[in-house]
């Protein structure tokens, strides 16, 4: 799980493995496989960084 905020400042975790498409419009929308889609402050880039991390630090294990 990664953790990102929501434009209201709330933290909350979301699985990676569910992510479908992330766009910047010019707020970052996640959209999920189950059609849901959250807005967060972190930037689509910063949101690949950190999708990344997760990624390498489950085949470090």
């Amino acid at each position: 799980m990664i953790e990102v905020t929501k434009l209201n400042g709330t933290r909350i975790l979301v699985n990676p493995h569910l992510f479908e498409m992330v766009e910047e419009t010019p707020d970052t929308v996640i959209t999920l496989t189950t059609g849901k889609k959250i807005i967060i402050k972190e930037s689509r880039q910063e949101l690949k960084n950190l999708v990344k991390l997760y990624r390498k630090g489950i085949f470090a294990e």
